[in-house]
């Protein structure tokens, strides 16, 4: 199953971008099932119709059946045992692609928010959304791990 992060905004070289080209990298080959991971990046610079748009466009470009996961601080809380199960159960039901969307400085909008198969929470406190790219590229390599039985992940 393809992975993607869907983000408003754009990650300047640096900490952030690394970590999100290191997740992408070693999702690659498709470990357990998942991957590639891509990311795609909507220019917040313009104005908010034209973002909205950008958005949009980006989330209709997607495959038939792809899950839709919004991030939000209202989401629910999952842990990566959780999440990698909700994610192969998708894979094993025969969902192509599952994007992770990720709002600018003001979060998604109410559309995105309610369009969306999930609504996924990173925790309580709030984070940077470029910061929440490279968290959410962690947690995939992490579930993905956790399902090939990779000892990257522990509990305990």
């Amino acid at each position: 199953m393809r992975l993607k992060i869907i983000a408003v905004g754009r990650l300047r070289s640096g900490p952030e971008r690394e970590l999100v080209e290191t997740y992408c990298t070693r999702l690659q080959s498709g470990l357990a099932g998942l991957g590639p991971l891509s990311l795609t990046e909507i220019d917040d610079r313009k104005d908010a119709r034209q973002v909205a748009h950008a958005f949009n466009e980006s989330q209709a470009a997607l495959a038939k059946g792809a899950r839709r996961i919004a991030l939000d601080e209202t989401g629910q809380s999952l842990t990566t045992k959780a999440l990698a199960e909700r994610l192969a159960f998708w894979r094993d039901t025969g969902v192509s692609e599952a994007a992770f969307l990720i709002g600018g400085a003001d979060g998604l909008g109410e559309e995105a928010l309610k369009s969306a198969d999930m609504v996924l929470s990173l925790g309580k406190l709030t984070w940077p959304h470029r910061l929440a790219r490279a968290m959410i590229a962690e947690q995939l390599y992490r579930a993905a791990s956790l399902l090939a039985g990779h000892p990257y992940h522990r509990e305990g």
